[in-house]
């Protein structure tokens, strides 16, 4: 799954990838979180210039994807992720799969190793990234939500699929990765049926991400510096830690001592 990610990247990066025309400034972000405003790519209804390929742009959107069906959000489940294998099957996801895949900037993500109750291990949080670095785009599906009043709301999710055997150790799930050569051919939903982009809905290499341990200060979201990306020693399971003070103690009584 993806609960939480980061976007660091300058406007001018994102112009570059994913070929935007404008792209308003917007301060790094570090911690992600279900519910905020978040920049996805769309294609427009225009073509580019000299092209037959539309246009793309970028816009603000809630993450926690809402379906226009839905008569009052407060009573419906937060879907921040849908599960890429299914999501043409459920009612919540169907059209937008045929109607409206986005991309979602990101510059890595955030996951949990979370063991089963009474292992004794320790919850460990991971900051995820591409190895090269740069920008990642994830597969998305946006909805815009249209309230009794009249007023609307673009809402958005990620896709994502089985983890790769990197992440794997980690959590079973894995945000859906759209290369850039990929972009326009998932971006096209007037040509390109969800069963013709299926095959990009797949897990990554195994060598293009890399995760890294870091505190669980990302738990909070109001924890939202750099420092979340700072590297940190995996915690521990209680019974390892007992374990290793036990032969501590036992090393320090079998040493020779010259006093």
């Amino acid at each position: 799954m993806c609960g939480r990610f980061a976007l660091t990247a300058t406007p001018e990066e994102l112009l570059e990838l994913f070929g935007l025309l404008e792209a308003e400034d917007f301060p790094a972000r570090y911690n992600i979180a279900p519910t905020q405003p978040i920049i996805v790519v769309v294609a427009s209804d225009r073509a580019r210039p000299g092209s037959n390929l539309p246009e793309r742009k970028a816009l603000l959107v809630r993450w926690g994807f809402t379906p226009g069906w839905v008569k009052d959000p407060r009573k419906f489940p937060l879907l921040i992720n849908a599960r890429s294998e299914s999501a043409v099957a459920r009612a919540a996801f169907r059209a937008a799969m045929r109607h409206r895949r986005i991309l979602v900037p990101a510059s890595g993500f955030y996951e949990w190793h979370r063991p089963a109750k009474g292992s004794g291990e320790a919850s460990q949080a991971y900051w995820v990234r591409p190895k090269r670095g740069g920008i990642v785009a994830f597969a998305g599906l946006m909805e815009t939500w249209s309230s009794a009043d009249g007023s609307e709301v673009d809402t958005a999710a990620i896709l994502t699929t089985g983890a790769n055997t990197v992440i794997r150790h980690i959590h079973d799930r894995m945000p859906v990765v759209v290369q850039p050569e990929d972009f326009a051919r998932w971006l096209d939903c007037r040509t390109q049926e969800p069963r013709e982009v299926a095959d990009l809905m797949t897990p990554v290499p195994d060598d293009y991400f890399e995760a890294i341990p870091v505190s669980d200060k990302v738990n909070k979201v109001t924890n939202t510096g750099p420092e979340l990306h700072d590297e940190v020693v995996p915690a521990k399971s209680p019974e390892t830690a007992r374990r290793k003070r036990a032969d501590d103690r036992n090393d320090d009584n079998g040493q020779m001592s010259l006093f």
